[in-house]
């Protein structure tokens, strides 16, 4: 098999194998104070729905900060905000072994702490996911994504059993403490990690400014917010099995915290091998072949759990589950990045992972309530039913192709040479675009247009507009606005190679004797002297 098409092609990179090593010390030290935290707080209260809350307090975060911590991904050094973050999870760590060593842990300080520590995780995940394309050649993308699935089960098919020994052993304290010292390695490879950071000319992008241009950049990209919806839903019914595994151990199977970790264990090998055949499912069948079958294999693994009194009939549907949870998580992840250029793709991760894990807090919650008012079996053959809506989704949602776009930069765009004193903050910027089209070419030309806007707004523009000259019914004026000069210029550079199949096609059907012409204006605030404007905005009067 050829190196592009293995799924453990990405390790033959030095950079991506040593950080991939290293994170699965840090995942298997968080899998043993996941197994710690949620054991506590079944023993510390009888309450389902507080045992829920730990899942939720854990991914609730992500939610909440993911947006804010993709833009810190695309506008800093993302190795660094990775640092910042391991150091911010090892005070976390600590201080909850601390007081776990000193009996002072209430339900409401351990998802405190929990909720600290998710918070690091979401600080974390969107530097660390966008990095794996700064480590890897686009054409590896798909395979580092599984692989780092993989790598996280590969912790979750034995972490969990060794997070119940330890707990059953020495308490949930040592297992906090364990957590704590897992940090250290990835750490370190950070530390030894330099990176190539892409340099330009361009100030940094406020933080609002640089989340709104997520925002928008997602907003405008039709095949993107169908996997975030994809994703939501799935989080949101798929988190009820790992939400109640810890009552499903206690209470459905009649087990200890050994009995939760090797039922976790389970879940993690089947993701394991989902991991490892998922570069051959992408050959044999389209992607929303593969999301449908992860939904549908999914619901099946958790109505079987549901009814089950048997921890080996139960571990077995957790196989089939963790096969179904990483082939579908790792085609979402894979999808957004695929979609999206290296300027914005910390946001569009950071937003997939708003998505899913505000999906998973939901279901916490959700799943967490109807257990507690009805029974676990109940919930999870709810959350089953919820799930074959997943599957029935698809056929009016259907999720893109695997086919890649080159998202490259098409770097066409040279700064002109301006007569007036324009810095970079100068501004509102306002652009017209002259094209003479033929009576013959309009229905194509306006199809183009409507796939101009969405180019345009995307990526920064404001006020698009399309206007025909009634004198003259050939020549039509593109027009749009930019906040600032510098915002201009970026807006340029944020062109893709893939964009420029419409900007080709638009040239085409231009009739003038030249190419398209531009007006770069700047617009006056109050009523300046009319010489002013004529200077300010280089247009002849009508």
């Amino acid at each position: 098999m050829s190196d592009r098409k293995s799924p453990l092609a990405p390790l033959k990179n030095e950079f991506y194998r040593t950080i991939w090593v290293a994170s699965i010390s840090s995942n298997l030290g968080g899998l043993i104070q996941g197994v710690g935290a949620a054991w506590l707080m079944a023993s510390i209260s009888r309450s389902e729905n507080m045992v829920a809350l730990v899942q939720a307090s854990n991914t609730l975060p992500i939610m909440l900060f993911s947006l804010l911590s993709g833009a810190v991904a695309d506008s800093f050094d993302r190795r660094k905000v990775m640092l910042l973050s391991q150091f911010f999870m090892l005070t976390a760590s600590v201080l909850l072994a601390v007081f776990a060593f000193l009996g002072q842990i209430s339900p409401w300080s351990l998802l405190f702490f929990t909720f600290l520590i998710g918070s690091g995780t979401a600080l974390n995940n969107p530097s660390w996911q966008a990095s794996v394309g700064d480590m890897v050649p686009r054409s590896d993308l798909p395979a580092a994504v599984a692989l780092n699935s993989m790598g996280f089960n590969i912790t979750r098919s034995v972490g969990p059993a060794l997070g119940g020994m330890i707990v059953a052993a020495s308490g949930a304290a040592v297992a906090f403490l364990v957590n704590a010292f897992s940090y250290l390695p990835l750490a370190y490879a950070l530390y030894r990690w330099r990176p190539e950071v892409p340099q330009t000319t361009l100030p940094r992008e406020q933080l609002g400014a640089a989340i709104s241009a997520g925002l928008r950049y997602v907003a405008m990209s039709p095949n993107i917010l169908k996997v975030l919806f994809r994703s939501f839903v799935f989080g949101l019914t798929a988190v009820a099995i790992l939400a109640l595994l810890p009552v499903v151990a206690r209470d459905m199977v009649a087990g200890g915290p050994l009995t939760y970790g090797i039922l976790l264990g389970a879940f993690g090998a089947g993701a394991i091998a989902g991991a490892l055949s998922s570069a051959r499912l992408r050959e044999l069948l389209s992607s929303e072949d593969i999301v449908r079958l992860s939904f549908a294999g999914f619901a099946l693994s958790t109505a079987i759990i549901g009814v089950s009194g048997s921890a080996w009939l139960t571990g077995m549907a957790l196989l089939l589950a963790g096969a179904c949870w990483v082939l579908a998580l790792s085609l979402f992840n894979t999808v957004v990045q695929l979609s999206t250029p290296r300027w914005v793709v910390g946001r569009a991760l950071s937003l997939y992972q708003t998505a899913t894990f505000g999906g998973m807090a939901t279901g916490s919650w959700l799943w967490g309530h109807v257990a507690e008012t009805n029974s676990v079996g109940h919930a999870l053959l709810a959350s089953a039913l919820v799930m074959i809506v997943g599957v029935a989704i698809g056929f009016r949602l259907p999720m893109p192709p695997f086919a890649s776009l080159d998202l490259d930069p098409l770097n066409h765009f040279n700064e002109p040479e301006l007569r007036l004193d324009v810095k970079p903050r100068s501004g509102p910027i306002v652009v017209q675009i002259d094209y003479e089209i033929d009576d013959d070419d309009v229905q194509e030309f306006l199809s183009l247009m409507v796939e101009r806007r969405r180019i345009r707004l995307r990526d920064g523009a404001r006020n698009w507009a399309l206007m025909r000259d009634l004198e003259n019914p050939e020549v039509w004026t593109e027009t749009y606005h930019t906040p600032t000069w510098v915002d201009y210029v970026r807006h340029n550079q944020r062109r893709t190679k893939a964009d420029a199949e419409t900007s080709d096609r638009l040239l085409a059907l231009h009739r003038g004797a030249s190419k398209p012409r531009v007006h770069r204006m700047i617009e006056r605030q109050g009523i300046p002297p009319a010489d002013d404007v004529f200077h300010q905005t280089h247009i002849e009067p009508h």
